[in-house]
């Protein structure tokens, strides 16, 4: 099969459908048309208020009249953990019904209803026919800009009759600034918080029955309506009883499972049909949509949640700057979720955050940061990071939300990517060509030297550029395109993973729209080359180092400046990896080159500080001194002499970056002076002073043959 492996990954992850496609979504209310007409428009942000504030008075779950806003901070963190561990053991009994996803169950349930199916296929088919035929007579009549907000109201409205399923995809295309217009960006953010709710007695009554007790026995106080609705459940804000804690109560929307499984048995077989008769789309239809299906179901079951919620927090909040709510387990269950309350506006809010003294891109950079270690450090990574989800707190800490939608980097994928990026900038097309079977984009019998024109033509292109000017739409779109032609299938990992960039990208775009993803980035691809010990990364750095038997300073100072910026880079660390290989039974290709360059750049600062202290002597004194000779006792042409001077500034540049580092210290040599103990390493340095020697000697004899021809001239 081929594929556009970014512009199709890109711009179909979410349904699989195009841009074209996605603006035409309409249809009716799953559960039979039935719109509740009560719309939350005061608070913009999910399980948050536009501003920080102090509790504000809820009632009380008896119906007395106002609570004090006062809290106790006591959370799940300041519990004994073999308590903690129980209470999850609980909750986890609560949920052992939840619903999981399977194509064959779906299949043979709704396999048997075809009335069922027909009628909601019909009601999505009108759905979407009148939406597309309002849009096409539009342009006929030459009114498709007049009437474009009119057009984004008519399908926000359209995706949340059509109910949860539709409202995802809605969500996903409101971060995609890349593929529809302002007002349908603006008119689609609203799915994320501001939904139609469904009953609060419902909610309560589903409260009561999961949890198994009575509502006064465990909140205080609950509003008394929804803080905000989101795609699958509805938010309230309440205090426990036992602690006065505040926290935000999410509850499943009723007969939900009901609805999505129809959905997605009738979007999984036109993906049937599609893999069947659509040649110009070529990567499994239907594994994308199912991989998107049993996230959207993981997603229904609130303990799973609260799992990944734990696991996410433990592999990433140890940053300050990054904050995830605890979960409170004794009040969690498949349809009830329970957790911490987090102030704070959400990011693409741009005016209220600035309001609070904070920047977007501040945060944003944050985000990625926070992303890059997701994807390519431990491979879990929140999939779904719509600005509904991420939250500027009062204290300038990103946080994150919602924790149902969550998907893995596969390890062998995690260093691929990084290598991938090497061999980009390298512009070795061929490595870059084999990467792609690391990455599961190709299977292994597939012959990838037809592939190498096509990348080298459009990256030397690209490349032109800076990194700092590169688009990561720009790249992902414009490889797509080139390898269209190509046997390319895109696994299901990377579609998220495409996803939660280009939302970054998108809500950075808000606040600059020069702002480029690749480039706040890159700092973390250097940090990472330069210390990760990893043999993949090793190599990736040796490679990136050294061309064609000569080090490569650039390289190394480019590295440098830009690690320096990521905050984690240690010099401690850097080069480390190599340096145990230099000296390990693997390295003796390595160790040739090290010693040779380590001649060479020792020669340039030697014969370097000659030189300039030789030029640093007058003119006059000079030329007494060396019997009229300006040049001195050098036999070096100019070329040379400025190449050796530029080595060795370019050498003490590099020294002053790692001097420079926040945590230098010149005791980080001493493991590598205890290394230079071991026999190998002396070898190495008899070597280098053995090769310095030999140069210095060379040029000495080189200078005394010269003398005499001097004065015969004369």
């Amino acid at each position: 099969m081929s594929s556009s492996v970014a512009s199709f990954t890109a711009n179909h992850h979410i349904m699989l459908l195009s841009c074209a496609d996605a603006v035409r979504l309409s249809g009716a209310n799953s559960s039979g048309g039935r719109r509740v007409k009560l719309r939350l428009t005061p608070p913009r942000a999910a399980l948050v208020e536009a501003r920080p504030q102090q509790v504000p008075a809820i009632r009380d779950v008896a119906g007395n009249s106002n609570v004090t806003g006062q809290t106790l901070q006591v959370g799940p963190s300041s519990r004994d953990r073999a308590d903690d561990m129980q209470s999850e053991a609980r909750a986890m009994t609560r949920a052992a019904d939840a619903s999981v996803y399977s194509p064959d169950l779906l299949s043979n349930k709704y396999g048997s209803r075809p009335i069922k199916v027909l009628r909601r296929a019909l009601q999505i088919f009108n759905g979407l026919g009148s939406f597309a035929l309002k849009v096409w007579l539009d342009q006929l009549n030459g009114e498709l800009d007049r009437k474009m907000r009119l057009r984004a109201i008519e399908l926000r409205q359209t995706f949340t009759r059509l109910g949860p399923t539709f409202v995802k995809i809605g969500q996903g295309l409101s971060t995609r600034p890349d593929l529809c217009p302002p007002e349908y960006l603006e008119e689609l953010s609203e799915l994320q918080d501001a939904l139609p709710t469904f009953p609060d007695a419902q909610a309560f009554s589903c409260i009561e029955r999961e949890l198994g007790r009575p509502l006064e026995t465990v909140y205080s106080s609950i509003s008394p309506s929804p803080i905000a609705a989101a795609s699958l459940g509805q938010v309230y804000k309440a205090q426990l009883k036992y602690s006065g804690q505040v926290v935000a109560v999410k509850v499943q929307r009723p007969g939900i499972e009901e609805a999505i499984g129809l959905d997605f048995y009738l979007i999984r077989g036109v993906g049937i049909l599609i893999n069947k008769y659509v040649d110009i789309i070529s990567s499994d239809i239907v594994a994308l949509i199912d991989e998107f299906a049993r996230r959207v179901y993981q997603e229904l079951n609130y303990v799973q949640e609260g799992q990944n919620a734990r696991r996410f927090k433990k592999l990433y909040a140890d940053k300050e700057d990054v904050l995830v709510p605890d979960i409170f387990w004794d009040y969690t269950s498949g349809k009830v979720l329970t957790m911490e309350w987090v102030e704070g506006v959400k990011l693409n809010e741009q005016e209220a955050i600035e309001r609070q003294g904070l920047k977007v891109l501040d945060l944003v950079n944050t985000g990625i940061q926070c992303s890059l270690r997701q994807l390519l450090e431990y491979g879990y990574f929140h999939a779904d990071p719509h600005p509904g989800n991420l939250l500027a707190t009062p204290d300038g800490k990103l946080a994150f939300l919602d924790f149902g939608m969550m998907s893995e980097t596969p390890e062998e994928a995690r260093f691929a990517i990084i290598g991938h990026v090497v061999h980009m900038v390298n512009r070795d097309y061929e490595a870059m060509a084999r990467d792609y079977y690391a990455l599961d984009f190709l299977s292994p019998n597939v012959d990838v030297s037809p592939i190498v024109p096509a990348l080298r033509d459009f990256f030397d292109d690209a490349l032109n550029s800076t990194v700092s000017e590169l688009n990561f739409k720009t790249l992902v779109d414009g490889l797509g395109a080139v390898l269209y032609q190509y046997p390319f299938n895109v696994p299901a990992y990377y579609a998220l993973i495409l996803r939660s960039l280009t939302v970054l990208e998108g809500l950075a775009l808000y606040a600059d729209p020069k702002f480029k993803v690749l480039a706040a980035s890159y700092p973390y691809f250097a940090k990472r080359l330069l210390t990760d010990p990893n043999p993949y990364l090793r190599d990736a750095l040796i490679e990136l180092l050294f061309k064609d038997g000569k080090f490569r300073w650039s390289r190394l100072e480019n590295l440098l400046v830009q690690g320096k910026k990521d905050r984690d880079f240690s010099a401690k660390d850097a080069l480390q990896p190599v340096l145990k290989l230099l000296l390990g039974p693997d390295g003796k290709e390595l160790r040739d080159l090290v010693i040779k360059e380590t001649i060479r750049v020792s020669e340039a600062i030697i014969l370097g500080s000659a030189i300039e202290s030789f030029n640093s002597v007058p003119g006059p004194m000079r030329t007494f001194v060396f019997n009229g000779n300006a040049s001195g006792p050098f036999t070096i042409s100019a070329a040379e002499q400025q190449s050796l001077m530029e080595l060795r500034a370019q050498v003490i540049k590099i020294w002053g970056l790692l001097q420079s580092s926040e945590n230098f210290d010149p005791n980080l040599f001493q493991p590598i002076l205890q290394v230079l103990q071991e026999p190998e390493a002396r070898s190495i340095g008899g070597r280098v002073v053995g090769g310095i020697s030999q140069r210095l000697a060379a040029r000495l004899l080189q200078q005394v043959l010269r003398a005499p021809e001097t004065t015969a001239a004369a």
